[in-house]
């Protein structure tokens, strides 16, 4: 056993290379699980100034680099502010209003399923269904508390808010501006030969690059496009709705399957099974089916090379470990996890090859 271990080691961690990213592969982990809250705004200046360098890269061809980073900076900046003024304070309103009708909604809802017990006595009873609508009552009732006991009043909150509004743009600037430095400083303490690493990096760029930003415009897009249709038809909660329409499209396979039952049951409770209701998920069936047959395949020219299996593996994983970040990053968490199964026996044993010959 002993010497099988040992030949592994000897083949997988021998070379300097290899041991160096195993190593920073660890620490990495272990600096996201013990400092991750800590250092929350950092990673999400991170993210957000790699969403954007793409457009300070297509910019900077017309105009010097200082500009373009500054038009997008400022772009951001008005971009965050009409989030947090202007569509926030609709959906937190929006979320309040809903738990308010709550208890009107549980009634209709409990008239609608008390009617199975007659046509379907055999299947379910009548304290099947009280007791089931108990349950939902209790659920649905500690979140409404949540909600109208939270409030922005607390210290704690008012800190935090104002480390991540007013700290998170000053490191996104910075990170637009000196990435590149920052980047060339951290280089300095790789070794010189570094095949290994150049090749995850190539695949982890084209395809996570490409990943990140398509899934934040797709988010808008089918948010946006959400938000319109459900306000056009005149649906109750439209921003509310078409921001979880938005974000459900991180969780591949499961998220509009989930975000249609509230979707459907606001629907169902406003207009009942008339015209309305009908037109308006024929319309949400366009938005999800033009999303996946047409927006996808332009966003995602590169697509990513995983399995459906190892996609909602991955999304069960890091979901569990850091939530919505966890969920959002679970692809290209899983294709760097790829990459470097790829890359790590293939270039060792390239590399000893070329030293054999």
């Amino acid at each position: 056993m002993l010497k099988i271990i040992s030949k592994w080691i000897h083949r997988y961690l021998s070379d300097e290379e290899a041991l160096l990213l195993f190593f920073l592969l660890v620490a990495g982990l272990f600096l996201i699980l013990m400092l991750g809250r800590a250092l929350a705004p950092v990673f999400i200046s991170i993210i957000v100034a790699f969403l954007m360098q793409g457009a300070v890269n297509r910019i900077e061809k017309y105009i010097p680099r200082t500009v373009s980073v500054l038009l997008v900076f400022f772009a951001f900046v008005a971009a965050l502010l009409a989030f947090m003024l202007i569509v926030m304070p609709q959906v937190w309103q929006q979320l309040v209003t809903l738990f308010n009708e709550t208890p009107r909604m549980i009634s209709q809802f409990q008239a609608m399923l008390l009617v199975l017990p007659e046509h379907y006595p055999d299947l379910i009873t009548e304290q099947q269904v009280r007791q089931l609508i108990g349950v939902a009552a209790t659920e649905l009732s500690k979140a409404g508390q949540w909600v109208l006991t939270f409030s922005l009043h607390s210290i704690t909150n008012i800190v935090a808010l104002l480390i991540y509004v007013i700290l998170v743009p000053i490191l996104v600037f910075f990170f637009l501006k000196d990435g590149s430095h920052l980047m060339d400083g951290l280089a300095r303490f790789l070794p010189e030969k570094r095949q290994m690493m150049r090749t995850i990096w190539i695949e982890m760029d084209a395809q996570i690059a490409n990943y990140v930003r398509g899934k934040a415009i797709e988010i808008l897009i089918v948010g946006a496009v959400s938000y319109v249709v459900f306000a056009f038809l005149g649906l109750n909660y439209a921003a509310l709705l078409a921001i979880m329409v938005g974000v459900s499209v991180v969780i591949p396979y499961i998220g509009a399957a989930l975000v249609t039952i509230p979707v459907a049951g606001i629907a169902l409770f406003q207009w009942g099974w008339g015209s309305e209701f009908m037109y308006l998920m024929i319309a949400y069936f366009v938005i999800q089916a033009l999303d996946g047959n047409v927006l996808v395949p332009l966003l995602f020219s590169e697509a990513v090379n995983l399995h459906p299996v190892s996609i909602i593996v991955a999304v069960l994983l890091f979901g569990s470990l850091w939530g919505v970040w966890g969920v959002f990053f679970a692809i290209p968490l899983a294709t760097l996890i790829k990459s470097v199964i790829n890359a790590w026996p293939s270039v060792i044993e390239e590399v000893a090859a070329k030293e054999e010959e």
